[in-house]
């Protein structure tokens, strides 16, 4: 059976009355749309409501779902400890995830758990679910930091296990919007914030569900979110399937924004495979993309791609122009996956005999040895987008004033301790974002003293 509906909802443990204690009244209209969807949800009847909370157990590169038979919880952290949940997990539900998980060797399982009780972001929904209805099973599902793609195909792995087993299933996408909506709210003010809310609530009124996956990774940091990717996941349990939407409310009174809405799937319709769509576009992408490259990022691919394909070092290939054979540099290769850094390596200065030696050996590198990223595989191969930085020579500084993040890179010093970051980086748009994220990458304190040294580069796309 499909799974029944989805529902779109925030999750701010003031509309709790025994938290807000009368602040609640603010979002009074998020209060009655809460109530309209728990009305839905007990008509439905479903057996199991599965929540996705981003305040449950997170991982960069796993899905957590919450294992054992049950879990509780309560508001006490919002001084409402009389507020309390104690829920039954659907272990046959969540075995049958975990079982295809395994086969599609699919980062998700029930592994990592350090904390059993219940989060707000999966309380609050089940404060309204359960004053209309208490005979449901759940199962609470965390994000990851892994690619909006790999979210919308976890919702497809979790609408088969609904499939398999026959539950009458309703999902609850549990997430706030933008949180930087107005410059009185908790988290101040940034234009992201209130373009993020109109776009999100323009997408998810349509059930235009391909185009969550176009929202860039820097776009959603900088309007501070944190429901996109539940939304992405409640998507990927509707995706071949046409769907009705009815968008209740928004209210972003607070500086953060309540969105909710609710969605019913309907019937099978081949024009909604919206993952299998969005990669071919992206292969489109890179398929044009290898045509425009230059020799230097010509070699990086041919390196990364000889080497996971067959293991082996790609020789120095002859013809190459004389600055590949006759020069040396540091070198740093950068890979991108569907807009994502999948992988980054370099030199700071020259290492091995051409700059072509220090391209091939620093693509292998960045696309299998980088510690933020698994091994690049030979399926993702046809996914990439790959740039060359060369490196210029480096020069001491003594004043951050001599930085430009657009123009220079910054190597950060203290002791043995070694931090780089290339310039014009997406996101890093002061000296002092630069110097803070090269002391983190090399381990030293934000109030250390540390040796500046710039450098500019010649960047190879």
């Amino acid at each position: 059976m499909p799974i029944l509906a989805g529902f779109m909802v925030p999750h701010p443990p003031l509309i709790v009355p025994a938290v807000g204690r009368g602040g609640e009244e603010e979002i009074i209209e998020t209060t009655r749309a809460y109530e309209r969807v728990a009305e839905e949800i007990a008509a439905l009847k479903p057996e199991t409501i599965i929540i996705t909370s981003p305040h449950s157990i997170m991982y960069a590169d796993y899905f957590h779902i919450s294992p054992r038979e049950g879990a509780r919880g309560s508001f006490i952290n919002f001084r409402a400890s009389e507020v309390s949940f104690r829920e039954e997990y659907d272990t046959e539900l969540v075995e049958a995830i975990c079982d295809l998980a395994s086969e599609s060797d699919f980062p998700a399982g029930t592994m990592g758990e350090r904390d059993r009780s219940l989060d707000h972001g999966t309380m609050v929904p089940l404060y309204f679910i359960e004053q209309k209805i208490r005979t449901f099973k759940l199962v609470r599902i965390g994000l990851s930091g892994l690619p909006l793609t790999d979210h919308y195909r976890f919702g497809q792995m979790i609408a088969k296990a609904v499939e398999q087993t026959g539950r009458r299933v309703v999902i609850v996408a549990s997430g706030d919007l933008s949180h930087k909506l107005q410059d009185y709210g908790p988290y101040g003010y940034a234009p992201e914030g209130p373009e993020y809310d109109k776009k999100i609530m323009d997408v998810m009124g349509r059930t235009a569900f391909g185009e969550l996956l176009d929202f860039s990774e820097d776009f959603c940091d900088k309007a501070a979110e944190c429901g996109h990717r539940s939304f992405v996941i409640m998507a990927g349990a509707m995706d071949g399937r046409s769907v009705k939407a009815e968008i209740l409310s928004h209210q972003d009174v607070t500086g953060v924004g309540y969105g909710i809405g609710m969605f019913w799937p309907g019937e099978a319709d081949e024009n909604r495979h919206f993952l299998e769509n969005y990669l071919a576009r992206e292969e489109e992408k890179t398929r044009a993309l290898r045509d425009s490259e230059d020799e230097y990022v010509k070699l990086a691919r041919s390196s990364l791609e000889t080497y996971i394909r067959t293991g082996r070092k790609l020789p120095i290939p002859e013809g190459l122009p004389e600055e590949l054979t006759d020069t040396q540099a540091g070198a740093f290769v950068s890979i991108h996956k569907n807009g994502r850094l999948r992988g980054c390596i370099g030199t700071i200065e020259a290492t091995r005999d051409s700059l072509a030696e220090e391209i091939i050996n620093n693509a292998i590198s960045a696309s299998t040895q980088d510690p933020r990223f698994p091994a690049i595989t030979e399926d993702e191969l046809n996914m990439l987008e790959i740039n060359v930085d060369v490196l210029g020579e480096a020069e001491y500084i003594f004043s951050m004033d001599q930085l430009d993040p657009k123009r220079y890179g910054v190597i950060v010093t203290k002791g043995y301790r070694r931090g780089l970051l290339l310039p014009d980086l997406d996101g890093v748009d002061t000296a002092e974002d630069q110097v803070s994220i090269a002391k983190k990458k090399a381990g030293i304190r934000p109030d250390e003293d540390v040796k500046l040294q710039r450098f500019e580069v010649i960047r190879h796309r």
